[in-house]
Formats: C-alpha cells, structure tokens, sequence
C-alpha cells in the first residue's frame, strides 16, 4: 500500500530530494509518509524565491492577501478530520488534542485575514509648525520559520499567517518528525492561490537547511521556536550575519503553586493537565509543583492516585488520556531524568516506566529546588513536587528559574491571586487554570531564557513582521 509523499516546495514547484520515511511514534515500523529532504541548494533556492516575490506580495492588494488568508483557514477547517489523524499519526498526539489543534491553526489564519481590516498607522501632532507627522507599517520582508515538532500546525500557523498578513514573504523550515502536516499545510497554502515565492517549504537537518537560513543574506528575519540552547545559537547567527532581526520562544520550566486554601479537586486537575498532557510535550507543562505545608500531603496523595489512573495507549483510541513519546531519543532523555531525580533524592510516587514509546507519566516527590529536574526543561511527563513553608517561600521558589514563559496559582483567595499575577516572573500567569493553554489574540511569550524579541499571536505579532517608519509632511 503507497504512502503519501510530501515535497518541498520553492517558487511555486514541488522540489525532490533524498527520500526519508516519516515513522508513526505508536506503532513501530510503521510509515505515515514519505518526505523529500532538502540539501543547502534548495534552502538557498528558496531564499532567493521569497526575496524576488516580496515587492510584489507587499504591494498587492489588502482585499487579495485576504481572501488568500481566508481561504487558507476554511481549507483547514474543512479537513479537519483527516488533518487531525495525520498528525496524531505522525506526532503521537491524542486525536481530540491534534483536532483541536488543527482548528485552532484554522481559526489562525481566518483571524489574521480580518486584522488586514484592523488600523494599521497612527497620525500625531508635531512639534513644529505646518508639519503633519505619521507612523506608517512596512513589511520586514522574506523571513525565515522555524517551527518544532510538538505543534506542528499550531505554531506553524501563528506564525506563517501574521508573516504573510503583514505583507512578508516566508521561507518554512519544519522539524524534520512532523513533515507530512507541514507538507499539507504547504498544499493547502499553495492551492489558495499565494503567488510562487511568496510561501516556501524546505524540511531538512538545523545543520544544514536551518544553518542555510541563518547564514542567508537574503532574509531579513528569524522566527524560532525551540530549545534555549538552540535559541541562544540562532541569535548569535542572525546578529553575525546580517544583523537580522530575531525572535525566540523556547523553553519554560514553569511552576504551578498549590496554596492552603486550594480546592482540593481543582488543584488536581490543574495539575494533571498541566504536567501531563499533551504527554508533558509543551513548553507550559508544569514541571514544577510547588506545594504549601497545610496541604502538601494530601495533595501528594491525590495527584499521585490520579497520575497512576490515567490511561497511555495509541493515540487514536478514544480511551487514550496520553499518547507516546515522541521519539525514541525523546524517550531516553526522559527516563535519564528520571534516574537523575533519583540520584538527586527525590522518590517516584507514580509512573517512571515505559512500554516501546508509551512512558507512564511520573511524579516525583521530595523535590528542591535545586536539583536538576527542578531547573532543567525535561519536556516529558514528568513533574516535581517542591514543599514550601508558606505562601512567601512558595512565590520565591515560584520565580527561582532561569525560565519565565508561564506560571500558575491555585488559591481560593483573591487576594493571593492578585498577589501572584502582580509577582510572578512570567510572561503567562494563570489562576485556578493549568498553566498550558493559550489563546489566538492574546500575546504568547516569556521572560528570561524563555523568550527574546517581540511577543507572538494577536496584534503583538505585528511587532515582529513590520517595520515602523516615522514620516513627516511640511507645506
């Protein structure tokens, strides 16, 4: 039985290369797709695409870029059925997550197709007599994305639909585990209408396509979503060469405080979500549990029983509450933590194990702060548990981090929730909520090693794909 084959896709044509399977994390040894892999020459190819393309794309129109952008969107939402097997198959997310994903994707590209419609300059009085003054919006110009494997729709599209909305042209650089949904996503871009160059896929090695774009003279910006060692290798590439502009969303090692008065349940299933889901595989995951005196016990306890009841199974079982580990690699590193909690003191209350790709997900207790699964991103499910004495201890361990991407709150108490939103070092803080799980118009980022440059989605993303420029008028 054939599988699919995806291409790269340069200036408008679909582009071979070495041809690689795309492996089910489920089911070993079985092939999703296929997927051509891109050398240096088509990354440079598709630089210089996007370069000629851009005047064109930022001159065209507002009422065509935005069909294309809505069209985009509906094309989207109409499969999202089979969008969303796909990259359950591909990336071992639950079936309800990964549809839920694809309409947000969906959903991306419809709402930057209406912000096209939004105010886009702003007039101010000047200073000097019989002198008008105003702040016009130009596109930054071919930009090149760089997007992980563990929302390989999602960040795509928050990304890819304000770059095309604001007039830029794009060059796509997925991970190398998801390329059938970006090769879809590609088709579907494609089939809309946007103009050859406008839009590029390559899919290859960071060492060799991403280093391409890095290095490349034809591209004015960067937008990176990834691992903070990584990240800190993408500005310094960018700044050596071209002085491109830059962001970065990377890692978060985020905490969720557990106060006294917490109901009980609430904390729970904050907790479960937040660490666990999406098999621990989001930079919101909360890795860290910070639990107060009053109640750390009995919430240990609950955690712990509920952790033990969730059920790991194939993603497209609709029994399923985790699905695998992305990767065998992923895997390893996982479980290495694991071990290292352990060395480090701290005890297994639930989970630790694996089954091929399934890890059950593993609470760790006695925790510090200063161990290394408490400062290290693992990127898994796994979370651990940190007593702290009082609400004071609570915050200061909360903000112990060299990340600051989300940070949540369990509490009955308003005052405490103000308190906590006004100290938490973080770019995302949640009350009563897990702290993973965003939203389309609102800003996405962080503080810290969790962030560099402007914010992502909303109007925010503006700020990274436009160039403001100041003009004055004298008669």
């Amino acid at each position: 039985m054939s599988v699919p084959y995806h291409r790269n896709l340069v200036d408008g044509e679909w582009v071979d290369g070495e041809r690689r399977p795309n492996l089910n994390p489920a089911r070993p040894g079985e092939v999703v797709s296929e997927y051509a892999v891109a050398d240096r020459d088509t990354a440079r190819a598709a630089v210089e695409a996007a370069r000629r393309a851009g005047p064109g794309w930022a001159k065209l129109p507002v009422g065509d870029r935005m069909r294309m952008l809505d069209r985009i969107g509906a094309t989207i939402l109409d499969r999202a059925d089979d969008l969303a097997t796909l990259l359950a198959r591909e990336e071992g997310k639950l079936l309800a997550e990964a549809r839920g994903e694809v309409v947000r994707a969906g959903q991306t590209f419809r709402y930057y197709a209406h912000q096209l419609l939004q105010p886009t300059g702003e007039v101010y009085a000047s200073t000097r007599p019989n002198v008008h003054a105003e702040v016009r919006r130009r596109p930054l110009g071919a930009v090149g994305i760089i997007t992980p494997w563990n929302y390989p729709l999602a960040i795509p599209a928050w990304k890819v639909a304000p770059a095309l909305a604001y007039g830029n042209t794009v060059v796509l650089k997925p991970a190398e585990l998801v390329p059938a949904s970006a090769g879809e996503l590609a088709r579907i871009i494609a089939d809309a209408g946007v103009p050859p160059g406008v839009f590029n896929l390559v899919v290859g090695a960071g060492s060799v396509v991403g280093e391409e774009l890095l290095t490349s003279d034809g591209l004015q910006g960067i937008s990176f979503t990834g691992g903070t060692r990584t990240g800190a290798h993408v500005a310094l590439r960018c700044i050596a060469h071209g002085n491109k502009r830059f962001q970065l969303e990377m890692g978060g090692k985020n905490p969720l405080v557990i106060c006294d008065d917490a109901d009980l349940d609430v904390a729970v299933r904050c907790a479960l979500d937040g660490s666990f889901f999406s098999t621990g595989q989001r930079c919101t995951a909360s890795s860290r549990l910070i639990v107060t005196a009053g109640i750390h016990d009995r919430f240990v306890a609950a955690l712990a029983e509920a952790t033990q009841a969730l059920r790991v199974g194939d993603p497209l079982d609709p029994d399923s509450q985790l699905g695998p580990v992305v990767s065998a690699g992923q895997l390893d590193q996982n479980l290495d933590y694991v071990r290292i909690g352990r060395d480090e003191g701290a005890a297994v209350a639930a989970g630790g194990t694996h089954d091929g790709q399934f890890m059950r997900p593993t609470l760790l207790v006695g925790a510090h702060n200063d161990m290394r699964v408490a400062r290290e991103e693992i990127f898994g499910p796994v979370s651990c548990v940190i007593r702290a004495e009082n609400l004071d201890e609570a915050i200061e361990l909360a903000n112990d981090t060299d990340y600051g991407l989300s940070a949540g709150i369990v509490t009955t108490s308003l005052s405490t929730a103000e308190r906590f939103k006004r100290d938490a070092r973080a770019g995302i803080v949640t009350v009563n909520l897990p702290t993973a799980g965003t939203e389309l118009h609102l800003p996405f980022g962080g503080t810290g090693a969790s962030n560099h440059g402007p914010r992502e989605q909303g109007g925010y993303a503006r700020d990274f794909y436009s160039v403001p420029v100041t003009c004055y008028t004298g008669w």
